[in-house]
């Protein structure tokens, strides 16, 4: 099981700033974040997810002791 962790933006449509969810690839963890959570369905696309800290390919595998981090475009410089 992943260890989903949402910020700003994407933890206010979320409900909540973390949350635990068993999905297999990154891919499926995205399809199942929007399905429990419709709000972030025009947000997370523009994300940035990080797993493990850092950024890959939608069919990496996670495991139960994989950390993702969900987030959203920042503004401001």
């Amino acid at each position: 099981m992943a260890r989903v962790r949402f910020f700003a933006a994407a933890e206010e449509m979320a409900g909540r700033a973390e949350e635990i969810r068993d999905a297999p690839t990154l891919a499926a963890l995205r399809t199942a974040l929007i399905a429990a959570h419709p709000g972030l369905t025009g947000l997370l696309p523009r994300c940035a997810v990080l797993v493990d800290g850092a950024r890959v390919d939608d069919d990496a595998p996670l495991s139960s002791d994989t950390l993702v981090d969900v987030l959203p475009p920042f503004a401001g410089g």
